[in-house]
Protein backbone atom coordinates (compact mmCIF):
# COMPACT_ATOMS: atom_id res chain seq x y z
CA UNK A 1 0.00 0.00 0.00
CA UNK A 2 0.77 3.79 -0.49
CA UNK A 3 0.10 6.75 2.05
CA UNK A 4 -0.74 10.10 0.22
CA UNK A 5 -1.33 12.40 2.90
CA UNK A 6 -2.79 15.95 2.36
CA UNK A 7 -3.16 18.81 -0.13
CA UNK A 8 0.47 19.53 0.86
CA UNK A 9 1.42 16.14 -0.62
CA UNK A 10 1.87 16.88 -4.40
CA UNK A 11 1.54 13.33 -5.59
CA UNK A 12 -1.91 13.03 -3.91
CA UNK A 13 -5.13 13.62 -5.19
CA UNK A 14 -5.80 16.18 -2.92
CA UNK A 15 -3.09 18.45 -4.23
CA UNK A 16 -5.48 20.77 -5.89
CA UNK A 17 -8.01 21.04 -3.47
CA UNK A 18 -11.68 19.68 -3.05
CA UNK A 19 -13.09 18.27 -6.21
CA UNK A 20 -15.66 16.48 -7.32
CA UNK A 21 -13.59 13.22 -8.09
CA UNK A 22 -11.63 13.41 -4.40
CA UNK A 23 -14.29 14.73 -2.27
CA UNK A 24 -14.50 11.36 -0.76
CA UNK A 25 -10.61 11.55 0.71
CA UNK A 26 -11.70 15.03 3.14
CA UNK A 27 -14.38 12.68 4.74
CA UNK A 28 -14.47 10.50 7.92
CA UNK A 29 -11.95 7.75 7.94
CA UNK A 30 -12.58 4.21 6.77
CA UNK A 31 -14.43 5.44 3.58
CA UNK A 32 -13.43 4.23 0.04
CA UNK A 33 -12.02 6.06 -2.43
CA UNK A 34 -12.45 4.52 -5.46
CA UNK A 35 -11.42 6.20 -9.06
CA UNK A 36 -10.60 5.40 -12.13
CA UNK A 37 -6.78 5.63 -13.68
CA UNK A 38 -5.87 6.21 -17.62
CA UNK A 39 -9.85 6.01 -18.14
CA UNK A 40 -9.71 1.99 -17.61
CA UNK A 41 -8.57 0.43 -14.34
CA UNK A 42 -10.08 1.54 -11.02
CA UNK A 43 -7.58 1.29 -7.73
CA UNK A 44 -9.17 1.65 -4.33
CA UNK A 45 -7.93 3.70 -1.58
CA UNK A 46 -8.65 3.52 2.52
CA UNK A 47 -9.79 7.10 4.04
CA UNK A 48 -7.33 7.70 6.89
CA UNK A 49 -7.58 11.05 8.38
CA UNK A 50 -10.58 12.83 10.10
CA UNK A 51 -12.99 14.86 7.84
CA UNK A 52 -11.52 17.50 6.30
CA UNK A 53 -7.58 15.95 6.31
CA UNK A 54 -7.65 14.25 2.97
CA UNK A 55 -5.53 11.21 3.30
CA UNK A 56 -5.84 7.86 1.73
CA UNK A 57 -4.01 4.79 1.14
CA UNK A 58 -3.59 2.87 -2.49
CA UNK A 59 -4.10 -1.19 -1.80
CA UNK A 60 -1.83 -2.06 -4.46
CA UNK A 61 -2.13 -5.72 -3.74
CA UNK A 62 -4.10 -8.63 -1.89
CA UNK A 63 -2.91 -11.50 -1.34
CA UNK A 64 -5.83 -13.93 -1.36
CA UNK A 65 -5.80 -15.87 1.67
CA UNK A 66 -9.59 -17.09 0.72
CA UNK A 67 -11.96 -17.05 -2.52
CA UNK A 68 -9.32 -17.47 -5.21
CA UNK A 69 -12.37 -18.83 -7.43
CA UNK A 70 -14.32 -16.02 -7.14
CA UNK A 71 -11.54 -13.62 -7.92
CA UNK A 72 -10.10 -15.81 -10.66
CA UNK A 73 -14.03 -15.22 -12.18
CA UNK A 74 -13.95 -11.45 -11.27
CA UNK A 75 -10.76 -11.21 -13.24
CA UNK A 76 -11.99 -13.19 -15.95
CA UNK A 77 -15.51 -10.69 -15.88
CA UNK A 78 -13.45 -7.61 -15.98
CA UNK A 79 -11.07 -9.11 -19.17
CA UNK A 80 -13.36 -9.88 -21.35
CA UNK A 81 -14.48 -6.41 -23.26
CA UNK A 82 -17.73 -4.94 -23.16
CA UNK A 83 -17.30 -5.31 -27.36
CA UNK A 84 -18.75 -8.21 -29.65
CA UNK A 85 -15.73 -7.34 -31.72
CA UNK A 86 -13.96 -10.10 -29.57
CA UNK A 87 -13.41 -13.46 -31.62
CA UNK A 88 -14.05 -16.79 -29.88
CA UNK A 89 -10.40 -17.46 -29.92
CA UNK A 90 -9.18 -13.98 -28.11
CA UNK A 91 -12.00 -15.23 -25.51
CA UNK A 92 -10.62 -18.47 -25.32
CA UNK A 93 -7.04 -17.20 -24.91
CA UNK A 94 -8.07 -14.48 -22.11
CA UNK A 95 -9.81 -17.38 -20.62
CA UNK A 96 -6.28 -19.81 -20.25
CA UNK A 97 -4.56 -16.97 -19.14
CA UNK A 98 -6.31 -15.99 -16.53
CA UNK A 99 -7.32 -19.71 -15.40
CA UNK A 100 -3.28 -20.24 -15.13
CA UNK A 101 -2.56 -17.52 -13.50
CA UNK A 102 -1.06 -18.09 -9.87
CA UNK A 103 -3.68 -17.10 -6.90
CA UNK A 104 -0.59 -14.94 -5.65
CA UNK A 105 -1.32 -12.72 -9.21
CA UNK A 106 -4.89 -12.31 -9.25
CA UNK A 107 -4.58 -9.44 -7.22
CA UNK A 108 -0.82 -7.88 -7.63
CA UNK A 109 -1.26 -4.61 -8.71
CA UNK A 110 -3.67 -1.72 -7.99
CA UNK A 111 -5.85 -2.44 -10.95
CA UNK A 112 -6.00 -5.70 -10.43
CA UNK A 113 -7.36 -5.29 -6.87
CA UNK A 114 -10.46 -3.77 -8.14
CA UNK A 115 -10.94 -6.51 -10.81
CA UNK A 116 -10.55 -9.36 -8.59
CA UNK A 117 -12.80 -7.83 -6.06
CA UNK A 118 -15.41 -5.98 -8.66
CA UNK A 119 -14.50 -3.04 -7.17
CA UNK A 120 -15.74 0.05 -9.58
CA UNK A 121 -16.98 4.23 -8.78
CA UNK A 122 -20.10 2.33 -7.28
CA UNK A 123 -18.54 1.58 -4.17
CA UNK A 124 -16.90 4.92 -3.82
CA UNK A 125 -17.51 6.44 -0.40
CA UNK A 126 -18.53 2.56 0.62
CA UNK A 127 -17.94 2.66 4.56
CA UNK A 128 -15.24 -0.14 4.64
CA UNK A 129 -15.78 -0.24 8.39
CA UNK A 130 -19.45 -1.65 7.91
CA UNK A 131 -19.65 -5.40 8.97
CA UNK A 132 -22.76 -5.79 6.86
CA UNK A 133 -21.12 -3.93 3.81
CA UNK A 134 -20.03 -6.34 0.81
CA UNK A 135 -17.22 -4.33 0.39
CA UNK A 136 -15.71 -3.89 3.83
CA UNK A 137 -11.99 -4.50 5.98
CA UNK A 138 -11.26 -7.47 7.99
CA UNK A 139 -8.74 -8.53 10.17
CA UNK A 140 -5.97 -11.02 9.12
CA UNK A 141 -6.69 -14.99 9.26
CA UNK A 142 -2.88 -15.29 10.34
CA UNK A 143 -1.33 -14.89 13.43
CA UNK A 144 2.07 -14.50 11.97
CA UNK A 145 3.59 -10.25 12.54
CA UNK A 146 4.46 -9.17 9.26
CA UNK A 147 7.67 -7.65 8.45
CA UNK A 148 7.23 -4.53 6.68
CA UNK A 149 9.61 -2.30 4.91
CA UNK A 150 8.76 1.09 3.49
CA UNK A 151 10.04 2.71 0.50
CA UNK A 152 9.01 5.35 -2.17
CA UNK A 153 6.07 5.45 -3.87
CA UNK A 154 5.76 4.09 -6.83
CA UNK A 155 3.79 5.53 -10.46
CA UNK A 156 4.63 9.24 -9.20
CA UNK A 157 7.01 10.68 -12.03
CA UNK A 158 4.88 13.26 -12.49
CA UNK A 159 5.38 14.55 -8.66
CA UNK A 160 8.81 16.80 -7.85
CA UNK A 161 11.04 16.11 -4.76
CA UNK A 162 10.76 15.49 -1.78
CA UNK A 163 7.27 13.60 -2.69
CA UNK A 164 8.67 11.01 -5.09
CA UNK A 165 11.55 9.48 -2.38
CA UNK A 166 8.77 10.18 0.36
CA UNK A 167 9.17 6.30 2.25
CA UNK A 168 4.96 6.09 1.90
CA UNK A 169 5.13 2.73 0.10
CA UNK A 170 3.95 -0.33 3.07
CA UNK A 171 5.47 -4.21 1.94
CA UNK A 172 6.12 -7.40 2.78
CA UNK A 173 9.65 -8.26 0.47
CA UNK A 174 9.45 -11.00 -0.66
CA UNK A 175 5.44 -11.38 -0.69
CA UNK A 176 4.53 -12.74 -4.38
CA UNK A 177 1.53 -10.69 -4.79
CA UNK A 178 3.66 -7.05 -3.68
CA UNK A 179 3.58 -4.86 -7.04
CA UNK A 180 5.87 -3.02 -8.95
CA UNK A 181 9.68 -4.55 -9.14
CA UNK A 182 12.01 -2.46 -6.72
CA UNK A 183 10.53 -4.26 -3.85
CA UNK A 184 10.50 -8.10 -5.10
Amino acid sequence: MEAYIGQEDLACHARFGYTKRNAVMFGPPGAAYVYLVYGMYHCLNVVTEAAGRPAAVLIRAVEPLLGASEMRAARLRAALPRSPRMDAGAVARTRRRIDTLPAASLASGPGLVCAAFSIDRRDDASDLCDEGSDLRLESSVADEELAVQTGPRIGIDYAPEPWRSRPWRFYVPGNPVVSGTASK
